[in-house]
């Protein structure tokens, strides 16, 4: 693991890893999409709708995947000082913020013809709500950080902290009454049928490679700008 925290390494593997992530993540999530907006028949009681659970259940899941991301790299890089550690962080940020707002998005939609609202102040959809600002939060102040060179310490620090968050947004449906569905998926059991539960099986599937792919695509990004920025300051100081 220590091996990978060197940026040649990790950049021998992530330019063949990426390009691999993210066509997989792509062909997976467009059959997934295919099979289950126009193969998968209606459900019993939420019809149609029920097709928009193919997006919004995957985006759930890598909203909050991408804010464990964040924690978990903010922990290392805290603890054992990965140079790369921080990066991941950063890059993960992004699309863990869009996934969330994709999250919020079809779950409004869903809701209008299910629950007869847009929005409810609920504990899951309002935690989901917290989680968005965090991302916002912690983007904000890590872009200030790389720009006015503060610490790396406060967006890690605020990264492992959001982390309260998690277990509150998975929890919040059995902890207090909700118009939110109970969990449908737990450890070694479901709700959902094989026919709707195969293909949101493979959109899950296909949107986390995307996320993967992204991710280290924005990691790859960010330390070229690193090092260029780092080339441009040892010419300046030469010249001076």
């Amino acid at each position: 693991m220590h091996g990978f925290a060197n940026p040649k390494r990790f950049l021998a593997l992530a330019s063949w890893l990426t390009p691999l992530l993210l066509v997989s993540g792509l062909l997976l999530t467009a059959i997934a999409l295919v099979w289950g907006l126009f193969y998968v028949p209606p459900d019993r009681l939420m019809g149609e709708t029920v097709r928009i659970l193919f997006i919004h259940v995957p985006a759930a899941w890598l909203g909050m995947g991408g804010w464990t991301a964040i924690a978990i790299s903010s922990l290392v890089f805290l603890v054992w000082k990965h140079p790369l550690a921080g990066l991941a962080a950063r890059a993960a940020a992004v699309p863990g913020l869009v996934f969330t707002a994709i999250c919020l998005v079809t779950g409004s939609i869903w809701g209008r013809p299910t629950w007869g609202t847009w929005w409810v102040w609920d504990g899951r959809l309002t935690s989901m709500l917290v989680l968005l600002f965090l991302y916002f939060g912690y983007i904000a102040l890590s872009q200030a950080v790389a720009r006015e060179g503060g610490s790396s310490r406060i967006p890690a620090i605020f990264g492992l902290v959001g982390a309260i968050n998690i277990p509150i947004i998975n929890r919040s449906v059995v902890w207090w009454n909700s118009l939110h569905q109970p969990p449908s998926i737990t450890m070694g059991n479901s709700s959902i049928d094989t026919e709707f539960l195969v293909p949101l099986a493979v959109s899950v599937i296909g949107f986390s490679l995307l996320f993967g792919g992204v991710v280290l695509a924005r990691m790859r990004a960010l330390l070229a700008e690193i090092q260029t920025e780092a080339r441009l300051r040892r010419k300046a100081d030469g010249g001076a």
